[in-house]
């Protein structure tokens, strides 16, 4: 049997490629697919299925450009709602793959179609050696139950389908069974993920908090209460899998522009989005430019703070950074990249524009400052569970998410310092800030971590 994880560490996302004997399937693939099809050629297989365990909200998937190249058959649960033809599997239908057998468990939860996939090497055992559970069991967590309100079901509801499913089906598994999740951390689609990618079953019997006994009803009531904020993304990205999203290389790629194409372009409501370091942006930045850094999750705030018909003109270091930013953006459903800024900042400085900068301000400094002037604001723009954590004392919450709902609740006469984790949440949001005509804003480098470990006080 050969069997691949592929992660994704932008969305937190993991997808496989299973084979034997010249037949392969891909599950849960994300949108720009080579790497499989690449993959199955270098092994020699043929890619028969593309299964899907469900319609995902956080990510936009390769299905149909994988059928549409290799001939491949999509699977999905029978109670999928898509738009185009598939191959409908039930509870305990299988296919096979060589000497592999799939054979499919419906655990819906998540969504009312999810399934999940137990792996049988048949050369080896008559048991399964590993089961696919997409977004129904994680690491360390189980999948949210409160995405499909739109379709007809409560929160509770689909809390009491995934309770069944976990005891009635995954838990009914031997211990030693490989968990392999369609997520890791930091996805919205759990809450307490772990950063582990794979697990047995027996050690989520034993750790995973979701898993501990507790009755039906207060399974149900855990999962439904203080869930974190879906992203704005979500269902936008579930309609386009609903249908199928074009090919990736249908995306038209985007010109180089000179600066005073890109200012008049700025000047007509087209988003700059910068896509360098948090450091570099601070440096110097087109002024009013939206940074959101490739170095951290740049998809998933992609998708939360700019609408999908929103025009994006690209800042980046070189043109290898404007390729990856378009291939990330599309994972999301952005495809609405117009061009890119030729020779970068540089050229924009050398054309006579002026560029604008945000101080980078370290930990030890902001505490100097706190101590100085009483004046001085601190923006808190992590969740509230993480702000609940542990906080600079004195420092404002408000997430990031929501940030330019509340820019008016902000004092433009007092000085702001902005922090968050480590720094790259915080320098999206001075640049927020600074779209909305704030000056005196800070970004605080090292962010709450490097507070703490400075060994500084918290709230």
């Amino acid at each position: 049997m050969f069997f691949k994880q592929f992660y994704l560490g932008c969305l937190a996302h993991a997808s496989y490629l299973i084979g034997s004997e010249g037949e392969a399937a891909v599950v849960d693939p994300q949108r720009d697919v080579d790497q499989y099809i690449r993959e199955a050629e270098e092994q020699g297989l043929r890619i028969k299925y593309v299964i899907e365990t469900h319609l995902h909200a956080d990510f936009v998937s390769g299905h149909r450009e994988i059928a549409s190249r290799t001939g491949a058959q999509i699977v999905f649960g029978r109670k999928a709602p898509v738009e185009f033809t598939f191959h409908a599997v039930a509870d305990g239908d299988e296919l096979n793959l060589g000497k592999i057998t799939l054979k499919f468990l419906e655990t819906p939860g998540h969504t009312p179609e999810s399934i999940s996939i137990l792996v049988i090497d048949g050369a080896a055992s008559l048991s399964p050696k590993l089961v696919l559970t997409g977004d129904t069991l994680f690491i360390g967590d189980v999948g949210r139950p409160d995405l499909v309100g739109s379709k007809g079901y409560s929160a509770a509801d689909m809390a009491g389908m995934l309770y069944d499913s976990l005891h009635n089906k995954l838990l009914t598994l031997a211990d030693e069974t490989e968990v392999y999740p369609a997520h890791g951390a930091g996805s919205m689609c759990g809450r307490n993920i772990s950063k582990e990618t794979h697990s047995t079953i027996g050690e989520q019997r034993r750790f995973n908090y979701a898993l501990k006994p507790m009755t039906r009803n207060a399974f149900i009531s855990m999962m439904t209460s203080d869930m974190p904020e879906a992203p704005a993304y979500f269902s936008r990205d579930a309609e386009i899998n609903r249908a199928g999203a074009t090919a990736l290389d249908d995306i038209p790629r985007p010109a180089a522009f000179e600066p005073a194409t890109v200012k008049w372009l700025a000047d007509r409501r087209h988003i700059v989005l910068d896509v360098r370091s948090p450091a570099a942006f601070g440096t110097g930045h087109i002024p009013r430019s939206l940074n959101i850094g490739l170095s951290g999750q740049f998809a998933s705030w992609a998708g939360s703070l700019i609408q999908p018909t929103t025009r994006l003109v690209l800042i980046a270091e070189d043109e290898g950074q404007v390729d990856e930013a378009v291939t990330r953006l599309a994972r999301v459903g952005i495809e609405s990249v117009d061009g890119y800024l030729k020779d970068g900042v540089l050229a924009w400085h050398a054309a006579g524009y002026d560029l604008a900068t945000t101080p980078q301000i370290p930990v030890d400094e902001l505490h100097h400052r706190l101590e100085e002037d009483e004046k001085l604001q601190v923006i808190d723009v992590r969740r509230p569970a993480e702000f609940g954590g542990g906080h600079v004392p004195g420092a404002v919450n408000v997430t990031l998410a929501h940030l330019d709902e509340h820019v008016n609740e902000i004092d433009r006469k007092r000085p702001v310092a902005i922090i968050c984790q480590s720094g790259y949440r915080s320098s999206i949001a001075t640049s927020i800030l600074e779209q909305q005509g704030m000056a005196n804003v800070f970004n605080i480098v090292g962010g709450t971590a490097g507070w703490l470990n400075a060994g500084l006080a918290v709230e």
